[in-house]
């Protein structure tokens, strides 16, 4: 890259902080954080937790954007200045440390525009996130534990937390199901970019002959939701039973009968939650997960209905990979809803799907 190359990467960054700035309206914002601001001043507050942890919630979001943006601005004129700096000087050194700075701006710039992308209804909400494996016994058991580290490990670098709400270990390895509350801001908007079958292909460290084995898991995920989307849930078509906890083990499994499943008997949908001790706190977890589940079905009913006038089939089932990874013969993870790829499967198993959940969201807003 030399200087005539630097100054074009400056110009086409210049362009993306003004379209930035034209599709926000940071003054309002900032009007918004003040009043925000104010209301976490009254003395009655604290009265409504939930409502005041919503109120943070928003000032949070608000601010990191508003910060983010004036912090590309002031990189952008920190680049503007070194570049000026080296065309004057032509020290090498200096040229070099002006390449790589371009290149984490640039990132910076990428990592900002996906996030303004992220503007759906429930894209700032939490995400419950559900792995199950498919038919195969220990394969895919093994398989679907496999997804939950590297969701765990996705989670940990983008800064979200993450609670277990339902886990039910496999009978030899792995797990038969698992249900993750994965907190933080945009964490359903990125994380909704998962949902689908993934497929495994590798040599199976449970068949003593060394053959090759293909396994599949599904991941499941939905907006967590608290009292934003209204869900007409009648007590009469719910069942719920207690039992006791069936966790991974040590110090967290209940001794007493505190797990609840709810089953919404109209469309038979079931929910499971075991993560707290106490019974009346798994219950309210668990029909937030109801409600987040009917309000799925609801979204893909009427999308179903669209699909039906314009004549579209879409395939469902375990033929509709939407990602393999392959350890054998050769390494390979693909994605095949935008082709995107990566040779390194030990980091994408370490947690780095940053790039395929990227371009997944990318592709959606260009279709």
């Amino acid at each position: 890259m030399d200087l005539s190359e630097i100054k074009d990467q400056l110009n086409k960054l210049q362009n993306r902080l003004e379209d930035f700035r034209g599709s926000l309206d940071l003054d309002e914002d900032r009007e918004r954080i003040a009043e925000l601001d104010q209301q976490m001043t009254a003395p009655e507050f604290w009265d409504d937790p939930s409502a005041a942890q919503t109120v943070i919630n928003e000032s949070n979001a608000l601010k990191d954007r508003v910060n983010k943006f004036e912090k590309n601005e002031e990189d952008l004129e920190n680049l503007e200045v070194s570049y000026e700096l080296v065309k004057e000087e032509n020290d090498e050194e200096l040229f070099e440390d002006l390449q790589s700075e371009i290149k984490r701006v640039i990132d910076h710039f990428n990592e900002f525009e996906l996030e303004i992308l992220l503007n759906e209804p429930y894209d700032k909400n939490n995400a419950i996130l559900e792995i199950h494996p498919g038919a195969g016994g220990t394969e895919s058991q093994d398989w679907a534990e496999m997804l939950l580290r590297m969701y765990k490990r996705y989670a940990d670098n983008k800064g979200f937390s993450v609670e277990t709400l339902d886990y039910l270990p496999g009978d030899e390895a792995g797990v038969k199901s698992v249900t993750l509350l994965i907190k933080g801001h945009n964490a359903y908007g990125y994380l909704k970019a998962e949902k689908g079958v993934h497929r495994l292909v590798r040599i199976s460290p449970f068949d003593s002959s060394g053959r090759r084995h293909t396994s599949f898991a599904s991941c499941d995920v939905m907006p967590e939701f608290n009292d934003e989307v209204e869900i007409d849930v009648k007590t009469e078509d719910l069942k719920i039973d207690t039992y006791r906890s069936s966790g991974a083990g040590g110090q967290h499994v209940n001794t007493t009968d505190s797990a609840v499943r709810i089953t919404h008997t109209p469309t038979n949908t079931v929910v499971t939650c075991q993560s707290e001790r106490s019974q009346i706190k798994n219950r309210e977890q668990a029909m937030k997960m109801l409600k987040s589940k009917l309000y799925r079905l609801e979204i893909e009913r009427q999308q179903q209905e669209l699909d039906e006038i314009r004549g579209e089939q879409k395939e469902i089932g375990w033929g509709s990979q939407i990602r393999s990874y392959v350890f054998h013969p050769y390494n390979m993870v693909k994605d095949h809803r935008t082709n995107k790829e990566n040779g390194n499967t030990q980091a994408v198993m370490d947690g780095q799907i940053g790039e395929f959940i990227d371009a997944y969201l990318r592709s959606k807003v260009k279709g």
